[in-house]
């Protein structure tokens, strides 16, 4: 799973938090950040409910990897209740968490059952991503742990353990999933869950220069 790349060769390095279904938000960060092939994009996960257009945002997402082939895509909490509940689990966690929202996005549509490239693009998310300097990761990571041996259920579900250390990955960890009025930006933490679906910004970091764009969900 481990993948090191050499981010110098990039134009930019850019994460997006957390979009939960917020498309038009998406569409219009995009079209701030204007990514180009130099670029490398990497998707911080929960890009699934709450919000009102989660299958035009999977829509949106795979088209802009044929585009952009280099962008990475992380798994997040929301895609593996998704996942979950696609493959017949206890659908409760998923629909008490935004999920009929998603499920209404595919009705809407008349496109449920959903397509088969929608269900191949939520199993083949990343857990997380390593570069050089580097960790991405949808809700963080346990302190003291190396990186190698960390759970994927604080991968995609841990907050104020991750949040109030000060443990140091030797790497700047990007992560969205714990909701802020701001991004938080700190040596060794960037976090970029601005809490877009709860009616406040969606947010894209250039993570070595720190460069932030967003689009307020109006």
């Amino acid at each position: 799973m481990r993948q090191t790349i050499n981010t110098k060769q990039l134009n930019r390095l850019l994460a997006i938090g957390d979009i939960h279904g917020c498309l038009d938000q998406l569409k219009a960060l995009m079209a701030k950040v204007m990514p180009t092939p130099e670029d490398q994009v990497v998707f911080l996960g929960d890009y699934v409910d709450r919000g009102p257009a989660s299958a035009g945002v999977i829509d949106y997402l795979i088209e802009f990897r044929t585009a952009f082939p280099a962008t990475i895509f992380l798994r997040g909490n929301h895609e593996q209740m998704f996942a979950d509940y696609l493959e017949g689990h206890d659908p409760a966690m998923f629909l008490m968490n935004g999920g009929l929202k998603t499920l209404d996005s595919y009705q809407d549509s008349d496109r449920w059952p959903m397509p088969a490239s929608h269900n191949t693009f939520i199993q083949e998310l990343r857990n997380y991503y390593e570069t050089e300097d580097y960790i991405f990761v949808h809700a963080g990571l346990r302190p003291d742990i190396p990186l190698s041996g960390q759970n994927i259920n604080d991968l995609l579900w841990i907050r104020r353990e991750f949040i109030s250390s000060s443990y140091d990955w030797g790497k700047t960890v990007v992560y969205g999933h714990t909701p802020r009025e701001e991004p938080f930006l700190t040596e060794t933490r960037i976090g970029l869950d601005t809490g877009c679906v709860y009616g406040r910004q969606l947010t894209c970091c250039e993570v070595r220069t720190r460069q932030i764009w967003q689009v307020t969900n109006k």
